[in-house]
């Protein structure tokens, strides 16, 4: 009686235990739940050309005051990056962007190639003739990019810059060569179904901005620097591609545009403090355009920024405009921040990494009072040095008054130094005075280490000293390549 009574409780709870809402069944019936894809990751690189630590401090200044913050100055992780190319102390953008893109060393002038590409012949010759490459035959081998690495993986693509779209930055991202002078084939690397298009780039990259059409038009086109007959904006075209040439163009784009490509210039584009907001369109304005293009593939993204022109005005010691262009830069990168917070909140699934390629001879001198922001009664720190006690000028060993900003080497050495006075040294086309006397234009990179910033997935591996070569593996290694 005992174990009739034990077998029937047993069944009744064997029962129980597979129940699901039916006394029929002993096991639960299989549940069919939808596959769960990985969210899509996505890459912002962010490239201050020229943007050293000396300029990203004075920029502050000039912004918000020696106590405000920059957006770059908020990022999370933060580092150093170390810039010598293969063959020099100081490099170029070449080799220091190809860098980052490939994570491979390499000569100065070179672009994204391996380190044994020279960029020139025995004699010091460069490989190229004009803007067309002339570059021999089993001179060096191409090393994959980022960009690259990520399209053929299924991510769409964006290059955006304030330079020539065919300049050394942005062409490390997308073109392999052994001269970064040889525009005309790094335009046609990057135009789809052409002669010459880089095939690693599939479909093509999918937004594109900057300037430089003067690469792009036919030789009969008064603006061209091709020798050839090629109008490379057509060929876009008929790729595909939506084409913007001004702001207006630019305003039209439609966010669910397949492909687009805009070139606002036919050489770089405006410095900021000169542009004129109705004909081209502002780095954080392509940035945030960019980003909702990309946005609506839902594939993931890699997309590259720069903020070019910040040494432009540097080579030139022109400081006005190349604070200017550090501000833009950051006004970039908050922009992306805010965006990609609103469609992944904590950046779970996004990086963005925000350093330069190398930075320049300026310098800030003398034990300046606090100047605060720059206004347009307030010159701020492009003005003159004073005393912290008296506030008044401080003098050189001649008596005469000098700048918070001053350059290593530039085109404004003066044989004697004279008078100088705020609002004179504050123009915006006042060139800074320089130790090593220069042609115009022909103020020299610095190689001391820049900054480097990051947030998102994967920042927490951006920090301490790194190598610029450093870099790309640990982009690969946040998206998971």
């Amino acid at each position: 009686m005992k174990l009739s009574i034990w077998i029937a409780a047993a069944t009744a709870s064997v029962a129980l235990a597979g129940c699901s809402g039916s006394s029929n069944s002993l096991v639960e019936a299989p549940v069919e739940r939808p596959e769960v894809k990985p969210a899509a990751k996505n890459v912002i690189f962010f490239l201050g050309d020229g943007m050293g630590i000396t300029t990203m401090t004075a920029a502050r200044i000039y912004k918000v005051g020696e106590e405000g913050d920059l957006t770059l100055d908020t990022l999370p992780e933060t580092g150093f990056v170390t810039t010598y190319s293969n063959d020099a102390q100081v490099t170029d953008s070449a080799p220091s962007m190809a860098a980052y893109m490939t994570g491979v060393k390499a000569n100065n002038e070179v672009i994204s190639m391996s380190a044994n590409t020279s960029a020139r012949d025995a004699s010091g010759k460069s490989y190229v003739s004009g803007a067309d490459s002339t570059c021999p035959s089993g001179n060096g081998t191409p090393a994959d990019t980022l960009l690259e690495i990520m399209k053929a993986k299924g991510y769409s693509t964006g290059v955006v810059t304030t330079t020539r779209i065919t300049h050394a930055t942005p062409a490390a991202t997308y073109s392999h060569i052994c001269h970064r002078d040889g525009e005309n084939n790094i335009a046609a690397q990057l135009t789809p179904k052409g002669a010459g298009f880089n095939s690693k780039l599939s479909d093509g990259v999918d937004v594109i901005f900057g300037g430089g059409r003067r690469h792009f038009l036919p030789k009969t086109d008064a603006d061209s620097k091709r020798s050839d007959s090629r109008d490379l904006v057509a060929e876009f075209k008929a790729a595909g591609y939506a084409y913007a040439a001004n702001f207006a163009d630019f305003d039209k784009l439609s966010n669910t545009a397949p492909k687009v490509v805009g070139l606002f210039n036919k050489d770089h584009m405006t410095y900021d403090l000169d542009r004129d907001a109705a004909k081209e369109p502002s780095l954080a304005q392509m940035t945030g355009k960019s980003i909702d293009l990309l946005n609506s593939k839902k594939t993931g993204f890699f997309l590259m920024v720069e903020g070019g022109r910040i040494d432009h005005a540097l080579h030139a010691t022109n400081a006005r405009r190349a604070l200017q262009e550090t501000v833009a830069f950051d006004d970039a990168v908050k922009v992306a921040l805010d965006k990609m917070q609103q469609v992944d909140p904590g950046l779970k699934n996004t990086l963005v990494v925000v350093t330069a390629d190398h930075d320049h001879s300026i310098l800030l001198n003398g034990y300046a009072k606090r100047t605060g922001k720059t206004t347009s009664s307030e010159p701020g720190v492009l003005g003159l040095v004073k005393n912290v006690l008296t506030g008044q000028p401080e003098r050189d060993i001649n008596n005469n008054p000098y700048t918070v900003i001053g350059f290593g080497n530039g085109p404004n050495h003066l044989a004697a130094r004279g008078a100088l006075s705020d609002m004179q040294v504050a123009g915006k086309d006042y060139l800074q005075e320089s130790v090593i006397p220069t042609e115009a234009g022909g103020e020299t990179h610095g190689g001391t280490n820049v900054f480097i910033g990051a947030q998102g997935m994967g920042a927490e591996n951006i920090r301490g000293v790194l190598d610029n070569t450093e870099v790309f593996g640990l982009v690969k290694k946040a998206v998971g390549l």
